[in-house]
């Protein structure tokens, strides 16, 4: 099965059929699933990235940021 790569943000909405992409990895990493989150990291463009990064300081509970973010690196 090839990987995904380099999709935006609505085309991992539909992939995964969740509203919002960034929430449902947020929610991924805090249950536990590292690995998956990874992936789910990875599959996003750059922008979206970046915009993961926003929305991670700007929504999430500061007690995360540290452990996503070194997850993303």
């Amino acid at each position: 099965m090839a990987k995904r790569r380099s999709k935006t943000v609505e085309q991992q909405c539909r992939y995964y059929e969740v509203d919002n992409i960034f929430e449902y990895m947020v929610e991924t990493y805090i249950n536990g699933n590292i690995s998956v989150f990874r992936e789910l990291y990875h599959e996003l463009n750059r922008d979206a990235r970046k915009d993961f990064t926003d929305f991670l300081l700007s929504e999430v509970e500061p007690t995360y940021w540290r452990e996503i973010l070194k997850q993303t690196i």
